[in-house]
């Protein structure tokens, strides 16, 4: 492509050479530089890309997209200050590939939790209408049946790109992806055309990164700024941020509640481990998913089908037979009558969700049989991750359990034990007493299945649907799944 075709999607503040020449591609990281490429600077957490310009100059770069011009070596490239490189690289990606966010109803999901789920069951639902579709999530990404390998919730501009234009060219017209605060805040998403956007809700992550909650929150919001106004926007009303999302939303808004007056509304009328029978805007359904959190998420897939135009006799039919996503309340019966309960739980609310709706489950069983069941629960926290959630984590678990396990969950770089005692320092030495601190997952995973009897559930919670821990910076295979089917 013509760089100077390239360059009418952004507003440099200088550019420096000539812009009559042929671009090869685009590349963000040095080392994939080519001759004739164009290389975007970024200022990255880990690295600064302008200490790589004159070295991808050396390479054969035909231009180089940068924020600072001071120390270029140009030569024969092309200089283009900017002043955003990260919206620049967006805004370039979507040139490059020809807009493929335009030719799509695009659909973005962001959230603290929940975003899995809606995003990966919208594309089911839309699948099961009989369109072609995409997805872009944290367990996998979908280009219509295929499946791409996902390694970021949201992943970077060039990657989006690329991916929705092979969307396109396999005929979809619908694409869901996952919209992560760090995409928003770093401008992953920056130049896509979103026809809808919806909020799940909003709770304590993230906070090494974005440092306040008052960040978080508004960072977020960022996707709801930029919706024009033929887009709609799908909020919920249980959490309070949820309508400060909206607010100077050009889209058309639409809600959803399971307490409240709202466009969309439902409740629980029974429930169980394998699923529940919910009313929705005055009509019985009966699903496959589990909790009032995923009320919420079905409550907010409505919504947002509705909202796409499909049908709404049809769009409740599909609920029904919809699958739980991999690592989100995932059940595993063992023939000794226990149920292991596989969640990807990461954060003091998510868990906290998950134990009071396995506790509302137990409560129903006791009144039936006048027996209790116990909830044993294995957790642990993320190494180099928000250190201020680790003992609020440990004392959530701790309050709505019958036997607590601290584990490893991700060490990453930093000593286990060290985490470990993190969360131990939310616990009173009564709780303590209670609790058994076991630094091997596999080993805690293994104890709490001997612990278990008849009727019990142990709820396992953090890594979901990932098949890896990070130990010392190595990555190990490791699957919660595999280590109770082991057991069994």
């Amino acid at each position: 492509m013509q760089l100077d075709q390239l360059l009418s999607v952004l507003t440099p503040l200088q550019i420096m050479g000539s812009t009559d020449k042929d671009i090869t591609g685009i590349v963000f990281d040095s080392r994939l530089v080519e001759p004739g490429n164009l290389f975007v600077a970024q200022c990255g957490t880990v690295a600064d890309g302008h200490q790589y310009i004159n070295s991808c100059i050396a390479r054969g770069a035909a231009a180089i997209v940068c924020e600072r011009t001071e120390g270029i070596d140009a030569g024969e490239a092309t200089i283009i200050q900017v002043t955003d490189s990260n919206e620049a690289l967006g805004l370039l990606a979507g040139c490059w590939y020809g807009f493929p966010s335009r030719q799509l109803t695009l659909v973005g999901v962001t959230g603290t939790n929940g975003k899995t789920t809606i995003a990966t069951l919208l594309y089911q639902l839309t699948r099961q209408m009989g369109q072609k579709a995409g997805l872009l999530s944290t367990v996998v990404n979908y280009v219509d049946t295929e499946a791409v390998p996902s390694t970021h919730t949201t992943p970077d501009s060039l990657t989006i790109n690329r991916l929705l234009r092979q969307m396109v060219d396999k005929g979809c017209r619908y694409a869901f992806m996952e919209v992560s605060s760090h995409a928003l805040a770093q401008s992953r998403v920056a130049g896509l055309d979103f026809d809808g956007a919806l909020f799940t809700n909003l709770t304590r992550d993230h906070l090494d990164y974005h440092k306040t909650f008052d960040n978080y929150r508004d960072t977020k919001k960022l996707l709801f700024d930029h919706l024009k106004k033929e887009a709609f926007a799908v909020t919920n009303k249980d959490d309070k941020n949820g309508p400060v999302m909206v607010q100077n939303c050009a889209a058309r808004v639409y809600t959803y509640s399971t307490r409240a007056l709202a466009d969309y509304r439902g409740s629980i009328l029974e429930e169980g481990l394998d699923g529940m029978l919910l009313n929705v805007n005055g009509k019985e359904v009966m699903v496959r998913l589990v909790g009032r959190f995923n009320l919420q998420n079905l409550l907010c897939i409505y919504g947002a089908a509705v909202s796409m135009g499909f049908d709404k006799d049809e769009v409740l039919r599909i609920l029904s037979v919809l699958q739980p996503v991999n690592g989100r309340f995932e059940t595993i019966h063992s023939p000794k009558g226990w149920t292991a309960v596989v969640d990807y739980a990461h954060t003091p609310d998510a868990v906290d969700n998950v134990i009071r709706t396995i506790n509302e489950i137990l409560d129903t069983q006791t009144r039936k049989t006048g027996q209790k069941p116990r909830l044993i629960t294995v957790v642990g926290c993320g190494g180099n991750r928000d250190k201020g959630k680790r003992p609020q984590m440990a004392q959530i678990a701790m309050q709505g359990s019958d036997q607590l396990i601290l584990t490893s969950d991700n060490p990453r770089n930093e000593d286990p034990k060290a985490i470990l005692q993190d969360m131990a320092a939310g616990l009173s030495e009564d709780q303590l007493r209670r609790t058994l601190i076991i630094e091997d997952r596999a080993a805690a995973i293994q104890t709490a299945c001997t612990l278990a009897t008849n009727g019990d559930v142990i709820l396992i919670a953090g890594k979901g649907h990932e098949d890896y821990q990070i130990i010392q910076g190595v990555k190990h295979h490791f699957d919660d799944h595999e280590e109770v089917k082991k057991y069994i």
